[in-house]
C-alpha cells in the first residue's frame, strides 16, 4: 500500500483498473466536473472503471456514477456490462423520503433537479412511490424500500438483476439506473474550463486528494479524495 498526493493526471507508474472519487468535484463548476471525468477516464486501464459521487460525513446517503474507461457498445447503454451507471445509496433509517438523497447528488447533477430534468423527474416519481408503499411501514423502512423500488421499475429502467439490481442490493439501500437515464444535456461542455492544478489542489483552494495505490477502502468523508486500484 502507498499513498501520493495528486491531481486529476493520477500519478501513478501504471493505469489503474479503478479509480473512486468521493466529495472530489464538489467544489468544481459543471462543464469542470465533466472534463475531470474525461481526463480520469483516458487514465484508465482497459476495462477500468471511474466510480465518483458524493455522500455525507459517515456514509448514510450517497449518490455515485460508475463510468468505464471507454464508452460501451450501444446495446450496453441499458444497463448491461459496460454501461455508465447511476447508483442511490442511502441508510434506509436515517432517511425520511428518498428526495433526501438529492443534496448528495454528484456535481453533474446536483444544479439539474429542477423541473424538467430526468432527475428532478426520477426524485419526484420517488417520493411517490415511497408514498405509496406508507402501508409497508409497520414492517420497518426495508420494506417501504423495497415496494418503492419495486413500484418504481414500472417507470424507469431501475436494474432488476445482479449484480447491480434485484432485492439483494435494493435490500441494502440501493437502486441503480443505466446513467442515460438521468444524464443531463451535454450543452455544457462547450466551453469547459481547464481543470484545476495539482499545486492549486495541495495548496488547498480545491479540496485535497489522497491516493491509495492498492486498495480503495478509505471510509466515506466530506473530505475529498481519489482511492486508485492498480
Amino acid at each position: 500500500m502507498s499513498f501520493g498526493v495528486g491531481g486529476f493526471e493520477l500519478p501513478v507508474e501504471r493505469r489503474p483498473v479503478l479509480v473512486r472519487a468521493f466529495n472530489v468535484l464538489r467544489q468544481y463548476h459543471a462543464e469542470q466536473a465533466w472534463a475531470a471525468w474525461s481526463r480520469l477516464r483516458a487514465g484508465l486501464a482497459a476495462g477500468g472503471v471511474l466510480v465518483e459521487g458524493t455522500c455525507d460525513e459517515i456514509g448514510r446517503r450517497a449518490v455515485w456514477v460508475t463510468l468505464p474507461a471507454a464508452l460501451p457498445a450501444p446495446a450496453a447503454a441499458g444497463g448491461g456490462r459496460g454501461a455508465a451507471l447511476i447508483t442511490f445509496s442511502a441508510r434506509l433509517a436515517s432517511m425520511e423520503r428518498p428526495s433526501d438523497l438529492a443534496e448528495r447528488l454528484p456535481k453533474a447533477l446536483i444544479h439539474r433537479n429542477v423541473p424538467g430534468e430526468p432527475v428532478h423527474a426520477f426524485l419526484r416519481d420517488f417520493d411517490r412511490a415511497w408514498d405509496r408503499a406508507a402501508p409497508q411501514v409497520a414492517f420497518g423502512p426495508r420494506q417501504r424500500w423495497l415496494a418503492a423500488v419495486a413500484s418504481l421499475t414500472d417507470g424507469w429502467p431501475v436494474l432488476r438483476y445482479p449484480p447491480y439490481g434485484g432485492r439483494a442490493r435494493w435490500r441494502l439501500g440501493e437502486v441503480t439506473l443505466p446513467w442515460a437515464a438521468l444524464r443531463p444535456g451535454r450543452k455544457e461542455i462547450a466551453g469547459t474550463r481547464p481543470v484545476a492544478s495539482r499545486d492549486a489542489m495541495i495548496n488547498g483552494q480545491n479540496g485535497r486528494l489522497s491516493v491509495n495505490a492498492d486498495d480503495g477502502g478509505h471510509p466515506r468523508n466530506e473530505l475529498g479524495e481519489i482511492a486508485i486500484v492498480g
